[in-house]
């Protein structure tokens, strides 16, 4: 005996239907689609079409130089001994194969004030040297520029900039964009100044005949303003709107945001305390919107103070300093990679070469610390689908099957796991390429 009526009945399911649908289009769930784990920044002066090749060149060097076996590396950043020889092999891999995945020609800090006349010039450089790494193959999956900020001052001369690169790609490369273009845009104060951006990529998109949408932004969460607006609401969900469905990923930058809130700079570091509320405001309110986040940088880089002179050695004590001052920044980068990994943050900035080694050794030893766990979850999550509970065609745990895969998708498209291992869980090679564990669920309930 029930007491509502079938109409009843219908018009609430009716009304939970509407609900539903706008939440999912709201919040479509983690992408399935590749994210970079970092983003190597250069002055836009500097970029040449052969740019990361170098940059992995030089990687490869600073590790063999100042951690020539798997033990030291391990000693030098903190990779479990077991695992140490297993990671060592797969960084050099990766080094050689793609040792940079996104990279950022920078008109902004990376490259600084300028006159007009050379910032015109470098514009259209880089963007000759994009075209010929296009042409050439030699581009990373990843590419594309910061500009400057959008303030009233630096406003026209960013457009500028922006207006430049892209005439002058687009009429080098044919009309052709990279795969995976995108234009950040720092220091973002207000939802205005996202839909200037966007506004200039519809101008520019019809002007230079290229399909509607392909230009996408990321914004730079790096000022108080753009985490709460002036009447104490979140900023955040607002910048995702203004961009019009263009937005790709949400970058932190940690000496920008902790200067803003009156940090001395001996104290800004990406694990404040300041840095974790700004982040986790950014997890909040990007969670299954399919937006991407990023990290920060490191900024103490791994140089060595002393240079052999020409023809000469460097003494014993000397070469002990070098290895030193390596180590402990290496030791420091490799930690704040570890801390963005443990809070969810996939993606962190580079700003120098000897960086990349201990980006994946910290990235490798996370993923496969975390192997065997997520192994066994993933295994048994894919063994009860046939006993699982549909809604619709709706997987009822899909989410969390997603995101299970998505441990594998990850250790797997940046070199840290092996498709082997990753089908240890029982899942097939087709089922990981696919992305998509609500498609593995529906296939394997048919």
């Amino acid at each position: 005996m029930t007491s509502l009526s079938d109409g009843t009945v219908r018009a609430l399911t009716e009304r939970l239907q509407k609900a539903q649908d706008a939440f999912a289009a709201r919040y479509p769930g983690e992408p399935a689609s590749r994210q970079p784990v970092h983003t190597v920044y250069g002055g836009a002066h500097l970029f040449k079409s052969d740019t990361v090749k170098k940059l992995g060149e030089i990687a490869l060097r600073s590790l063999a130089e100042h951690a020539p076996e798997p033990k030291i590396f391990a000693d030098a950043i903190g990779i479990r001994a077991d695992l140490a020889a297993k990671v060592y092999a797969r960084v050099q891999e990766k080094l050689r194969r793609e040792a940079v995945e996104d990279f950022r020609i920078d008109f902004e800090d990376g490259y600084g004030n300028r006159s007009d006349a050379e910032e015109d010039a470098h514009a259209q450089q880089a963007a000759e040297e994009t075209a010929k790494g296009l042409e050439q193959g030699t581009l990373p999956p990843f590419i594309g520029i910061r500009i400057k900020t959008f303030s009233a001052e630096m406003g026209p001369r960013s457009l500028r900039t922006l207006d430049l690169y892209l005439t002058t790609l687009l009429g080098r490369s044919g009309g052709r964009l990279p795969p995976t273009f995108l234009v950040t845009l720092p220091k973002v104060v207000s939802p205005a100044q996202v839909s200037v951006l966007v506004d200039a990529f519809d101008a520019l998109e019809e002007k230079l005949r290229i399909p509607r949408g392909a230009l996408r932004m990321e914004s730079m969460i790096e000022t108080t303003q753009s985490i709460l607006d002036e009447t104490g609401a979140s900023t955040l969900p607002k910048l995702v709107a203004a961009a019009k469905g263009r937005c790709f990923a949400a970058h932190f930058g940690t000496y920008d945001y902790t200067a803003s809130c009156n940090i001395i700079s001996t104290y800004q570091s990406m694990r404040h305390p300041a840095c974790d509320f700004a982040k986790h405001m950014m997890k909040v309110a990007y969670a299954g919107t399919g937006i991407f986040l990023s990290d920060g940088a490191t900024t103490t880089m791994p140089i060595a103070p002393h240079k052999a002179p020409k023809g000469g050695q460097l003494s014993p004590e000397q070469a002990r300093d070098n290895q030193r001052a390596v180590h402990a920044a290496w030791k420091l980068h490799a930690e704040d990679v570890r801390n963005s990994l443990v809070n969810g943050f996939y993606q962190g900035w580079d700003l120098h070469p000897a960086q990349l080694p201990t980006r994946y050794g910290a990235l490798y030893t996370f993923f496969l610390e975390g192997l065997a766990g997520a192994t066994e979850r993933l295994r048994n999550f894919v063994g009860k689908l046939g006993q699982a509970t549909l809604s619709g065609d709706t997987f009822d745990d899909a989410a969390t099957g997603q995101g299970l895969l998505n441990f594998f998708l990850r250790g797997t498209t940046c070199g840290a796991l092996s498709e082997e291992e990753a089908l240890a869980t029982g899942i097939t090679l087709d089922e990981l390429r696919g992305r998509s564990f609500a498609t593995i669920a529906r296939n394997r309930r048919k």
